[in-house]
């Protein structure tokens, strides 16, 4: 549920859904199925209530648009009474003869108290009520709902120019241009509409009078020939029912052709009618001073009623007083306003375009407290420290993350991008926290199940309180901030290759050469182009190798790119070069490395299929098999309490690397491995694990 201005919306319910429908056939069974008296005064109040809501709607409706339910309203309004008519005409037909509360009070009240018991007086007041509905209000109306639907139509073409002129133009953008484009399509529908349902309107007149001729001259004769009334007393009672029935009818209709007439004269204006109504009536003093007086030389004229008219002259004399203090008030404590001129927008350059934000980080209006340290949001320290940590981890200094709030999304949802698109999103609660299982736990803990955005291991949320239990379980606890700075961290780090660039190159070497002159710039651009260079530290970086030894890895480009300028064979050299390196991170300093194989008929297949071309001319029926094999190896080699790394040939590591990077699986070559560190093979991948 919404709200916006004032106006309440309800989102998809069940039950509003079948609201409609239900009320229809409600209406249309009226007709058909008898109804008590005590029913009938119900629905009579309703819909008398109805039109008031319909009436007051309209009269606070900036423009017709607002209203553009209004033709069903109108339709469904009409439908009612006449199902009203018929249930009562059924009830006075049969119970008329008991007296005039036979049809319940609402029709008696209005027979007794509205016309003072006269039915001839209430006939007349009846025709007089239809005469100024059908004659008056609904031709109007109608008139007017049918020629502001033919302009309309007849401007579309010109608006739809006009709106296309300032998309062009840079006055509005493409969602405003749609909105605009839809309200003139609404508005000839709507127009259209209400001119088709305005015949309703006058086909519900002729209705009622109709009905009042048949209840009238029914209601007699069955009360004389039936029930051996006289005609006096068959004609008191049943035209005083009669009369009761037509006007609790015929009122509501007129409140509801008023709203109508209202809603399709009214101009496209904000304002609603009242302000309008006030400021343009009775908003000039000199018009108020000029009725008043005409009025105050009628009050002095013999024989006129002097009361009444000196009394509204005074009363508008004193009106045009108050409104022309108010406007000098107004200019003294107002300053004048200079007229702006609107100057056309300049073009469009490729300056006024904004940068795309490398990494962002937006966030519902719930977490703005966590993102604002003013407010004693740790987020956006928790972030730093990580992108600190990283960079001492890596060697690559990641961007900062520009944080924004979204009223977009959710209270509590939370998306990242990179380099505008999103790559994350989340949702997380303040004054909840995150248990993250770890091996170490004792026992499971109840909550609604998540996961660490970061590892991946399974989690729960749990309430503050509950901090403490978890931690003292072995759980990882982690409060919102760190889940959403986390999360930013998980981002990076899947996509930290995308973020080296020419720029984190340049500084890399600008780095590298105050502490080695002469190293950086016999690598590039005497022997490779920058663009080069930037490629390898890429294919680095994308499998989790630190490239912070910029020494080793320009010494190893030094010594190769004499000899070759494949890009892979040179990754691959730097690989073997901080081989020690990359063993230590994924075996955590372990002398003993215990690693996976692949089985001598499942490599000999892949050097034979491979040849020269590498990883493409595989079988199809290979590649689609490993990754699953390697799942597999994986599963048996994590429960031995081993990580997860495959070893191979060095011809095989770059291709099998790039097969299995999705299985989270590490690759590495026989030159990689220290020779002071001893291998074991634990598990194989072989082609008999398939089954």
């Amino acid at each position: 549920m919404s709200t916006q201005q004032g106006v309440l919306t309800l989102g998809a319910n069940p039950l509003t859904r079948l609201a409609g429908p239900v009320l229809v056939l409600l209406i249309l069974a009226m007709m058909v199925l008898p109804l008590p008296t005590f029913m009938l005064d119900v629905l009579f109040t309703f819909n008398i209530a109805l039109a008031m809501i319909v009436l007051l709607v309209s009269l606070n409706a900036g423009r017709p648009l607002d209203f553009s339910v209004f033709p069903t309203v109108l339709l469904v309004t009409t439908l009612m009474r006449l199902s009203l008519n018929v249930a009562s005409t059924r009830i006075i037909l049969i119970q008329g003869h008991t007296g005039t509360d036979s049809a319940g009070k609402v029709i008696e009240s209005f027979g007794n108290f509205l016309v003072g018991g006269n039915y001839t007086v209430g006939l007349v007041v009846f025709v007089i009520l239809v005469i100024i509905n059908f004659v008056v209000i609904t031709r109007g109306a109608g008139r007017i709902a049918e020629v502001a639907a033919r302009f309309t139509l007849d401007a579309m073409p010109g608006k739809q120019l006009a709106i296309d002129a300032d998309l062009n133009a840079g006055f509005i953008n493409e969602q405003e241009a749609r909105k605009q484009r839809a309200d003139i399509s609404r508005e000839a529908d709507f127009y259209g509409a209400m001119d088709g349902a305005s015949k309703f309107v006058r086909g519900d007149a002729i209705a009622g009078i109709i009905i009042l001729v048949i209840n009238l001259v029914g209601g007699i004769a069955v009360g004389i020939f039936q029930h051996d009334l006289g005609l006096t007393e068959a004609l008191n009672r049943y035209a005083l029912l009669t009369v009761g029935d037509g006007l609790v009818a015929q009122i509501p209709a007129l409140v509801i052709s008023t709203a109508a007439g209202i809603v399709v004269s009214r101009t496209s204006n904000e304002q609603d009618l009242n302000q309008e109504f006030v400021s343009q009536l009775f908003g000039r003093p000199q018009i108020l001073y000029v009725a008043a007086s005409v009025l105050a030389v009628m009050g002095v004229i013999p024989g006129t009623p002097h009361v009444a008219f000196l009394l509204l002259a005074a009363l508008l004399a004193g009106a045009a007083f108050v409104v022309e203090r108010r406007g000098r008030r107004r200019e003294v404590y107002e300053p004048e306003h200079e007229e702006i001129v609107a100057e056309p927008p300049a073009e469009l350059t490729w300056a006024d375009l904004p940068p795309v934000d490398v990494l962002a980080l937006e966030a519902g209006y719930r977490l703005v407290p966590l993102l604002d340290r003013n407010q004693g949001g740790k987020v956006l320290n928790n972030i730093t420290e990580n992108r600190r940590r990283y960079a001492l981890e890596m060697g690559l200094v990641i961007p900062p993350v520009r944080v924004r709030d979204n009223l977009d999304l959710g209270p509590s949802t939370y998306r990242i991008t990179l380099k505008g698109v999103e790559m994350g999103r989340g949702e997380v609660t303040t004054g909840r926290i995150l248990a993250v299982e770890t091996a170490d736990m004792m026992g499971r803990l109840n909550g609604e199940a998540s996961f660490d955005p970061l590892t991946g291991a399974p989690a729960v949320w749990l309430e503050a309180e509950d901090a403490e239990r978890a931690g003292m379980r072995g759980y990882l606890v982690l409060e919102a901030d760190e889940v959403i700075a986390r999360h930013v961290e998980a981002v990076y780090r899947a996509h930290a290759s995308e973020l080296i660039g020419r720029a984190e190159v340049q500084q890399l070497l600008e780095g590298l050469a105050s502490t080695s002159p002469g190293l950086a710039e016999e690598v590039t651009p005497r022997l490779l182009p920058l663009t080069s260079v930037q490629t390898i530290l890429q294919n680095l970086v994308a499998e989790g190798v630190s490239i912070r030894d910029a020494h080793t890895i320009f010494e190893t480009l030094a010594a190769r790119a004499g000899k070759t300028q494949d890009l892979d064979e040179l990754t691959e050299s730097v690989r073997a070069s901080l081989g020690r390196g990359i063993t230590d991170k994924l075996f955590e300093g372990a002398e003993s490395l215990h690693v996976i194989g692949l089985s001598p008929e499942i490599e000999n297949r892949l050097i034979a299929e491979m040849g020269e071309e590498g990883e493409a001319l595989i079988s199809p029926e290979l590649l689609e098999s490993l990754p699953q094999l390697a799942a597999q190896a994986m599963a048996r080699q994590q429960d031995e309490g081993y990580p997860s790394v495959l070893l191979v040939a060095p011809a095989l590591r770059q291709p099998l690397s790039r097969i299995l990077r999705r299985n989270g699986l590490a690759v590495l070559s026989y030159a990689e491995i220290p020779a002071d560190k001893s291998l074991q093979v634990s598990t194989l991948i072989t082609e008999e694990t398939e089954a």
